[in-house]
């Protein structure tokens, strides 16, 4: 076993002395003291070895082992030693290639604006999970099993009864069963939809959502609330008008709309050629959600609203293609 000791240690060195570069090193120590190496090789070998002569031969591999990893130490050490001497003559004083300085994603720089409005308002940030159970994403909401409004909801099943959330208003649910009322949110977040990908539309995109609830809470407070956001975010000029509508969790409903920037409200194909734009939906929440949560429906109300961030941000910076957000374009993201 000593010979074979030896004529690796020997090998080794004449390996290591023709070795210039660091990349030369990797083959070395791969043949040498990796798994499957020839230092591993004299260990494997070491079973027929006689029991009185492993523990010195034992000890003298542990040894070869510990002198070539100190060696091919030592050889990369010199090796990096001579590359960084190399350029110490380099003109310190020239100009360096300038590092481009990322900012934040359009959506995340929307999503920021939108919750320092609200923060202003009195609304607080609520986050909660992507995937949910059907109870939070549907039935805790008022979508009964078999009712037709679920029909507005194109979903991804996870598993039984286990959804990727197609809104951020299972959250509603999750504050309301933390806390009493007085309930004043907001709720960023991703949302998907198992829809085709579009101009308009895509698989994921974000949502917030924004709830109150409190003793006498009217609709008028609601549209006050609303009418200063989009007064705040798209200017005092903005046009804006109320349409009538249905959503299982409010009761009455509404949905906001806007005069389209992009075609300032000539038509275009983002607003489906009519002038204007859906930028959230609204309403009183409907009483029985507070069974859920065991609020008091004769005691309070309250209003929520849910708005789609990537339509919030293509009518605030011009943006007529939804895809554009999620391709990672640089050019694109450098316009932000």
């Amino acid at each position: 076993m000593r010979d074979p000791i030896q004529s690796i240690l020997d090998a080794f060195r004449r390996e290591l002395a023709a070795a210039s570069t660091a990349a030369d090193l990797e083959p070395i120590r791969i043949k040498y003291l990796a798994r499957k190496g020839q230092i591993a090789a004299l260990y494997d070998g070491l079973r027929d070895v006689p029991a009185t002569e492993k523990p010195a031969v034992g000890k003298e591999i542990n040894e070869l082992r510990d002198i070539l990893q100190r060696e091919l130490d030592a050889k990369r050490e010199g090796i990096e030693s001579s590359r960084v001497q190399s350029t110490s003559n380099l003109d310190l004083s020239l100009p360096g290639r300038p590092r481009p300085i990322g900012t934040k994603h359009p959506i995340t720089q929307t999503i920021d604006e939108i919750k320092t409005i609200f923060a202003r308002m009195g609304f607080t940030v609520a986050d909660g999970p992507e995937i949910e159970t059907d109870y939070y994403n549907f039935e805790a909401l008022n979508f009964p099993p078999e009712h037709p409004a679920r029909d507005m909801q194109d979903t991804f099943f996870v598993a039984n009864k286990v959804v990727l959330r197609t809104h951020t208003s299972p959250v509603q649910i999750r504050v309301m069963e933390s806390q009493p009322p007085p309930v004043r949110v907001i709720i960023p977040g991703r949302v998907y939809r198992n829809e085709a990908v579009s101009t308009r539309s895509h698989v994921l995109f974000h949502q917030i959502e924004g709830l109150y609830v409190d003793r006498g809470v009217t609709f008028s407070e609601l549209k006050g609330t609303l009418v200063s956001f989009v007064r705040q975010f798209y200017g005092s000029d903005v046009k804006y008008k109320f349409r009538p509508t249905f959503f299982p969790f409010t009761e009455p409903s509404a949905d906001m709309y806007i005069s389209c920037f992009i075609c300032s409200g000539k038509g275009c194909r983002v607003c489906k050629f009519g002038g204007w734009l859906e930028i959230l939906g609204s309403g009183m929440v409907h009483p029985n959600l507070y069974k859920y949560v065991g609020y008091d429906p004769e005691a309070v109300s309250g209003y929520a609203f849910g708005m789609g961030i990537e339509r919030i941000a293509m009518l605030r910076y011009g943006i007529d293609d939804i895809r554009l957000f999620f391709e990672n374009d640089i050019r694109f993201l450098k316009m932000f």
